[in-house]
């Protein structure tokens, strides 16, 4: 059993290197493409909130107030951190969020490490249901590493940084899996699926939305929207199909 929970932490961590697929691509090609990126993750993080991580919190706790309690604590602690970075870099411009990249960081490392205390708990109970696990996370995964990396270079990182620290905050799925396992019957995580929805839905709609509002051509608008909720739909299908 502790094979098959670390191969699938493992496993899902290297899906962060998708993103090093926007190094084979042209720069001048690329920052064509890190918006339409943006818009994607937006509706990825959206989708992974309210398709998947709110029901589940709800079904865990059963208790609705509670989960959105939760949530809401999400929202204000992003907002708070997002606050004192820009105090920090009030140095830089602020023009371009940059504190944004290390909330993705942030929210990313803490949802890949719920994530593996999913599936690292699903695998405990049986392996087959860790494998359905594990391909039910995965699916919504790797549409949301490709964002995170068009954001993490947007908020002005360069390529390479940007597909490292990815692959860094990716290792806490494989850190959650295993702790998982050691403490089996007596971890309860449950509260930190909502803490964790209020995070990504922060970060989407008060960081990624505004960014691919910025664009004056409407024919840039709508294939942004589009592309917004083409993240959103794909995370919805994946909870629609299992």
């Amino acid at each position: 059993m502790l094979l098959w929970i670390v191969a699938a932490g493992l496993a899902m961590s290297a899906l962060a290197l998708v993103g090093g697929l926007a190094l084979l691509i042209p720069d001048r090609l690329f920052t064509r493409v890190v918006l339409p990126l943006v818009a994607l993750a937006a509706g990825a993080l959206l989708g992974g909130a309210m398709f998947h991580m709110l029901p589940e919190a709800i079904e865990i706790v059963g208790d609705s107030t509670t989960v959105f309690a939760w949530c809401a604590a999400g929202i204000v602690s992003f907002h708070v951190l997002e606050q004192f970075l820009n105090w920090h870099h009030c140095h830089r411009p602020v023009s371009r969020h940059r504190p944004l990249g290390y909330l993705i960081l942030v929210a990313d490392g803490l949802h890949n490490l719920i994530g593996g205390l999913a599936v690292g708990s699903a695998f405990v109970v049986d392996i087959k249901l860790g494998i359905v696990t594990w391909l039910v996370a995965a699916a919504h995964e790797i549409p949301q590493e490709l964002g995170d990396f068009g954001i993490l270079v947007h908020s002005g990182w360069t390529p390479s940084r940007a597909l490292f620290y990815n692959v860094v905050s990716a290792l806490t799925f494989l850190v959650g899996a295993l702790l998982a396992y050691a403490f089996a019957g007596r971890l309860d995580v449950e509260v930190l699926v909502p803490f964790a929805a209020g995070n990504f839905i922060y970060i989407a709609l008060a960081d990624l939305l505004p960014e691919i509002a910025t664009t004056p051509a409407l024919r840039d608008k709508l294939f942004y929207s589009t592309t917004f909720v083409i993240g959103l739909m794909l995370l919805w299908a994946v909870a629609q199909s299992v």
